[in-house]
């Protein structure tokens, strides 16, 4: 979930040895004809890029989630409407589980498609409270997509315009630290427009996405003596469906990495879906270079997608004290031209 800075050579080494042997076995088990091979190489060359880049990763303000793939819109405006599906999704995580002031963090969001004026648009919503010791942050934000057919898939670009709203609570500051001069000694709130812009374009079984949050680079007042300054960051997503002979099984991957200036991160993740009728099961792995290996498990039940993943540091921190989160999604078919009863359907794996 947070990004740290952490230098455990050797357990990096396994790891990334462990996911070179994870996508030779994958490779195994995939149709062996030019298109599939093709396939192959290119998530090899897109992994190896990501372990590469992502030596350095330093504290960052946007929250990391394990479930990214599923929260598009907190990362791009440009994906809200990119189905044609009503999306609503929750989740809360709770990082460095057994730390005292552990960092607490609660998301909804909706996002759908719209139709008007013969041209296709996408609109979202999403709520986040963020909670570190005595700091709360808070973000409401609304996501616009204008979105337009091209070469055979959708590209949209969007717009997000939200409020951030901070608050640092110095009432409840331990004696020892009271008389800082640092630190506000009663509770200070602040607020600040917050800017974010994207890309994204889909197409059959894969997609990419690229966007600014922070695009102002909002400062906000703390009382007369603080302020929190807030760097743009910027995000690059993609993520492609494997296909296999059997044809209840799909390996999603998706890959997420982000740079704020100060340090990069960067997610690397697979699944194993099985979907049979109406039954989704699920199960995968992440590997974030330099910061945490996460695994995943859930599936789908009378259409209500329910995601669970526990992220375990590879660095300094404590085995033992990792990052758990519960992400719980909905989704209805929306039908845009034609009248008629809306049809339900399981979560998207893209």
């Amino acid at each position: 979930m947070r990004t740290t800075h952490r230098g455990n050579a050797l357990g990096e080494l396994f790891l990334f040895i462990f996911f070179c042997n994870l996508i030779l076995a994958i490779n195994a088990i995939i149709h062996t004809n030019n298109r599939y091979t093709y396939v192959f190489k290119r998530l090899i060359s897109i992994i190896s890029l990501y372990v590469l880049v992502s030596a350095t990763a330093l504290a960052q303000y946007d929250v990391s989630f394990s479930h990214y793939w599923e929260m598009e819109p907190y990362y791009n405006p440009a994906s809200v409407g990119k189905e044609n599906h009503l999306n609503v999704v929750g989740a809360y995580a709770l990082d460095f589980a057994g730390y005292k002031n552990n960092p607490r963090v609660m998301y909804v969001g909706a996002s759908m498609p719209l139709y008007f004026m013969r041209q296709y648009h996408g609109v979202g919503v999403s709520i986040l409270n963020d909670q570190i010791g005595l700091f709360t942050h808070q973000r409401i934000a609304g996501q616009y997509a204008f979105r337009k057919s091209l070469f055979g898939g959708m590209l949209a670009a969007g717009v997000q315009l939200g409020l951030l709203l901070e608050k640092f609570n110095g009432s409840k500051l331990d004696p020892e630290d009271a008389n800082d001069p640092a630190f506000a000694r009663a509770e200070v709130n602040g607020q600040s427009i917050d800017l974010g812009v994207g890309l994204y374009y889909i197409r059959k079984n894969w997609y990419v996405g690229a966007s600014v949050q922070h695009l102002n680079a909002p400062l906000v007042e703390l009382g007369e003596k603080n302020e929190l300054q807030i760097d743009k960051t910027y995000y690059l997503t993609g993520g492609y469906n494997i296909k296999l002979r059997n044809p209840f099984l799909t390996i999603p991957t998706s890959v997420m990495a982000r740079y704020d200036g100060n340090g990069y991160r960067a997610d690397i993740t697979a699944r194993l879906v099985y979907t049979n009728e109406k039954k989704v099961l699920y199960g995968g792995v992440s590997y974030s270079p330099k910061n945490s290996v996460t695994a995943y498990v859930g599936g789908s039940f009378h259409n209500i997608n329910v995601g669970y993943s526990y992220e375990m540091y590879t660095g300094t921190a404590d085995v033992g004290n990792g990052s758990h989160e519960l992400m719980v999604s909905y989704q209805t078919d929306i039908n845009l031209q034609k009248k008629g009863r809306n049809k339900h359907k399981s979560v998207r794996f893209l």
